[in-house]
C-alpha cells in the first residue's frame, strides 16, 4: 500500500498521477483541516475533489465533490467508495480560503 500527502491550496493540487503502465485503486482519501476551531466558524473550509481521466481536463464531468465543507478541527473520510485509475488519470483537489486543508490519500497497484 502506498500514501500520498498535499496541502490544499486555491489552484489545482494534484495529489496523485498514476504512472505509465500502472493501474491503482484508491481505498481511502482524508482530508483534514488543521485550523483551530474558536466556535466561530472562521477557520472552516471547503474544497472540490475531481478523478480526472488521461485525456481530459478538469470539468464538470469529472468533479467528485462539489464544495465540499469540513469543519476547523475536523476530518473528511471517503473511504466507502472505491475508485480504479488508469494510467495518466489523475486527482486533484482545489480548496477556498482559509486554506488550511490538506489531504491524504492511500492506493494500492492493481
Amino acid at each position: 500500500m502506498s500514501i500520498a500527502n498535499i496541502a490544499i491550496s486555491q489552484t489545482d493540487s494534484v495529489i496523485l498521477t498514476v504512472p505509465a503502465g500502472k493501474k491503482y485503486a484508491i481505498t481511502t482519501i482524508l482530508v483534514c483541516n488543521t485550523g483551530t476551531d474558536d466556535g466561530t466558524g472562521a477557520n472552516d473550509s471547503t474544497f472540490d475533489m475531481y478523478a480526472i481521466p488521461n485525456v481530459q481536463s478538469k470539468a464538470d464531468r469529472n468533479l467528485i465533490l462539489n464544495s465540499l465543507s469540513v469543519a476547523a478541527s475536523d476530518t473528511f473520510t471517503f473511504n466507502v467508495e472505491r475508485l480504479i485509475l488508469d494510467e495518466g488519470d489523475r486527482v486533484v483537489f482545489v480548496g477556498a480560503t482559509p486554506t488550511n486543508l490538506v489531504a491524504t490519500i492511500s492506493y494500492l497497484e492493481v
